[in-house]
């Protein structure tokens, strides 16, 4: 029996093979299109995976038990880095020569599906039962399941320094705002970004998403009829960065590190470096409400989830699915919780002792009470970019605000037909 296991770091090459071209095929029903071309029984299987560079050491360790656990077959699995964010792209640049088994994110999950580029995950009723409904339900598209959910943690939440603050501190951003202006330190965030600055937004009644067609948005922002208008949280976020405790910057761990900033909203990714930074005065939790039009509104977010899909056009098709499921068992979630610090969308990885006690996966599985899955088309992110940083500055040139609302409304809607 071959034992191998390869990281592949040299460049994916692309051919010209668009999957557009393959419109007769299978993959559009996502049937098991490729399951015919499988190695004869007994021959080898060589199973391609795209990853994160940095899952390679994990990953490595849950495929050599993979090998080890079906002694009786000659495998060999290919690691190959890919970011998770170029995933899609790639894959339906070529889908036919694509891997066999790749992870990405649920927010991709409907291009690739309508690309033929995802196969149903093979007993649903039993991975379901093992994850979480939200997780199960951001990996389903018309009523099936297309991928293997693997944690369940992108999301965001406030990261704060215990010296400063008391519990009854970090209920409302007025009062974080107050504690970091008495001790001359700051409170960080992003507002370049639409994914953050969504947090404002997400529970006054107003709202932004993906129409049916996959591709543009609607967003009602400017509105001047709901109970909280639109107007209402753009003065709100003036109110909030005319502080002189307000920081806006992309990035907050640096402001952490350096002691300017003493609360920040981040998500799991950034606990190592606040551990660093903070020691034992580090602390996570929710994020809190804020003022609107003299009322508390709860900031939201949005939560996202990691999955492992398979290729329908894989020669091995039966084996990706088997590996694609033990990626994302129990034991493996927990695995990479202790390699990565990813909280699991496995229901018993989540009540192990080890992830009770990971304040920052407890923080963020208490936002995403507060959470909406991100569901948007590519024009929301310059619209809301230039919303946010308008706003984090101040309104420097005095736009009207039903103005700045109505411009980012018209571009975040427009169509993307040229």
């Amino acid at each position: 029996m071959k034992k191998k296991i390869y990281m592949v770091l040299s460049a994916l090459l692309m051919t010209a093979m668009i999957c557009s071209g393959c419109g007769t095929e299978k993959e559009k029903t996502g049937t098991d299109v490729g399951a015919g071309e499988q190695t004869e029984a007994g021959g080898p299987i060589t199973l391609r995976v795209w990853a994160g560079e940095e899952d390679h050491e994990m990953l490595t360790k849950v495929a050599d038990a993979f090998v080890a656990e079906n002694s009786g077959t000659d495998i060999t699995i290919e690691i190959e880095a890919m970011m998770e964010g170029e995933c899609r792209s790639n894959l339906l640049g070529d889908v036919l020569n694509g891997p066999d088994v790749y992870t990405t994110t649920d927010g991709d999950l409907q291009s690739i599906v309508a690309g033929g580029a995802a196969s149903p995950v093979v007993n649903a009723d039993e991975i379901k039962k093992n994850n979480i409904e939200a997780a199960n339900e951001a990996m389903t598209i018309k009523d099936t399941m297309y991928g293997y959910p693997l944690t369940a943690d992108n999301g965001y939440f406030l990261y704060y320094n215990k010296k400063y603050f008391s519990d009854s501190d970090l209920q409302t951003l007025d009062q974080i705002l107050k504690v970091c202006e008495e001790n001359g330190k700051k409170f960080a965030m992003d507002w370049s970004s639409g994914w953050y600055l969504y947090s404002f937004f997400g529970q006054t009644g107003l709202s932004v998403g993906l129409n049916p067609d996959g591709v543009t948005n609607f967003c009602d922002w400017n509105s001047t009829d709901n109970a909280i208008k639109g107007v209402d949280v753009a003065n709100a976020l003036l109110s909030i960065s005319g502080s002189d405790a307000f920081l806006a910057t992309s990035d907050c761990i640096g402001a952490a590190a350096a002691g300017d900033a003493i609360a920040f909203v981040s998500g799991v990714w950034d606990e190592s470096a606040v551990k660093t930074a903070w020691g034992r005065n580090y602390g996570a939790c929710k994020l809190p409400t804020y003022t609107v039009n003299g009322s508390q509104v709860q900031m939201s977010c949005y939560f996202g989830y990691k999955m492992v899909g398979v290729n329908p056009y894989s020669k091995h098709l039966e084996w990706a699915h088997k590996f694609a499921e033990y990626m994302t068992n129990e034991e493996n979630q927990i695995l990479r919780f202790k390699m990565r610090g990813q909280g699991p969308s496995n229901i018993n990885a989540g009540q192990s002792s080890e992830i009770k006690d990971a304040l920052a996966i407890q923080a963020v599985i208490a936002q995403s009470e507060f959470s909406e899955l991100q569901r948007l088309g590519g024009n929301y992110w310059g619209a809301s970019t230039t919303l946010g940083n308008t706003l984090a500055a101040g309104n420097p040139d005095h736009i009207d605000l039903q103005e700045l609302l109505d411009t980012m409304v018209e571009q975040t809607t427009a169509s993307t037909v040229q």
